[in-house]
């Protein structure tokens, strides 16, 4: 795996996403901590979906939409999950969930885009979750640019899928899903 970019990760993606709408050179953005979250849900006992965010996340996203290349490096904070219940929070960082204690953050570096003409449609990487990586597809559901006081402002809601057993995540298997679905929110500052 690539070297981890820390904070600045998030940044890299929704940066990269940026430079997406962009067009011409490639372009470099860093994510905004305002607006860089991570959603997640997984179905709880089969009867109602458990929701919550990590965040805020860092990263930096460098794109060349003319070449349909790009860079995404993310850094999400297992220990800042949030599910509005401080137990379950605590809960989810212990060693059989999310091992925030051994492994605070979460990684996702990627360099394979897809383009649907000229419009991201697709991200794919790899995902690192309590020391363990796996391939990741995230979907862009939107994803726009705009002027904000003379400098872009790129951003975006990207969806995929994880088995949490993939990652050694087994606690509560199979009254809590192994499916857990992410939605990754993110905007960037052009550089």
């Amino acid at each position: 795996m690539r070297q981890h970019c820390g904070m600045r990760c998030p940044a890299l993606l929704l940066l990269t996403l940026a430079a997406a709408g962009a067009g011409a050179q490639p372009a470099t953005y860093v994510l905004d901590p305002a607006h860089s979250f991570v959603h997640f849900e997984v179905l709880h006992f089969g009867t109602s979906t458990s929701r919550g965010r990590f965040g805020p996340v860092a990263g930096v996203v460098t794109l060349d939409r003319d070449a349909g290349r790009g860079d995404v490096r993310l850094r999400i904070p297992t220990a800042g999950v949030n599910t509005g219940l401080p137990v379950f929070d605590a809960r989810l960082r212990e060693a059989d969930l999310l091992a925030s204690a051994e492994h605070p953050d979460a990684f996702f570096v990627a360099t394979r885009f897809r383009f649907d003409g000229r419009d991201l449609a697709e991200v794919r990487g790899e995902f690192t979750l309590r020391g363990v990586s796996q391939p990741l597809s995230l979907f862009a559901r939107r994803f726009a640019c705009r002027d904000d006081a003379g400098t872009e402002v790129c951003g975006g809601d990207f969806e995929g899928e994880i088995l949490r057993s993939e990652f050694g995540a087994t606690f509560g298997l199979p009254l809590v899903a192994d499916r857990v679905r992410l939605v990754v929110q993110v905007e960037g500052r052009r550089l």
